[in-house]
């Protein structure tokens, strides 16, 4: 936005409306604004510039949002997905915000194995696993997608450090994969100690 915000506006007002204006290197929903109209954009802009320069403008999908959480693989084996996972936001929430996912308990269910269809489960997982060999992710991932209506599965977005406490999506995950948290922080030393140091 900052060489040239005229243009960069003109750009975004030619996405289709509701679109959500995020902070670029943020989490936990922190800053994001969903906007209907083109005459919130430059406020949301502004809103996500609090927490990060670089701002993020996405096309609002309208879906089931759906996550898959992936642990990498020793030596040559591919990284390994988890059991699939939906987020239901009951009621009070436009989206999947930062009060959602940490102050309204009550609000959110998170069902896992998600109620799909077994080849809709195996596509998400698929594409989790994609996703993180693509962008180069080591020990853990959650990539997070939406099921539309029309039966497309569409990567949102991957988190390459997930929540971590025993409440959080990622470990809660594995649980239903039958690993638990004790045994997912093993892996996850054994796969540090595994790792090489520098670059690669």
């Amino acid at each position: 936005m900052a060489g040239r915000p005229g243009g960069a506006l003109a750009s975004v007002e030619a996405l289709q409306f509701p679109v959500f204006v995020k902070p670029c290197r943020a989490g936990s929903s922190i800053g994001i604004t969903k906007v209907d109209s083109p005459g919130g954009l430059v406020a949301a802009i502004e809103a996500a510039r609090e927490h990060d320069l670089k701002v993020i403008v996405e096309q609002g999908i309208v879906g089931r949002e759906v996550e898959c959480g992936v642990l990498g693989g020793h030596g040559t084996d591919a990284p390994t997905p988890s059991e699939v996972a939906e987020i239901i936001v009951e009621s009070g929430h436009e989206f999947y915000d930062f009060e959602a996912k940490y102050l309204a308990d009550t609000e959110v269910t998170l069902s896992c194995p998600a109620d799909l269809p077994a080849e809709v489960r195996e596509e998400v997982r698929r594409l989790a696993v994609a996703s993180f060999e693509a962008f180069g992710c080591e020990g853990i991932a959650r990539v997070d997608c939406f099921y539309t209506e029309r039966g497309d599965v569409v990567v949102n977005e991957i988190n390459t450090m997930p929540g971590f406490t025993p409440h959080s999506m990622y470990p809660r995950m594995w649980a239903a994969s039958g690993v638990s948290y004790p045994q997912l922080i093993d892996e996850l030393i054994r796969l540090a100690l595994d790792r090489k140091v520098g670059l690669r």
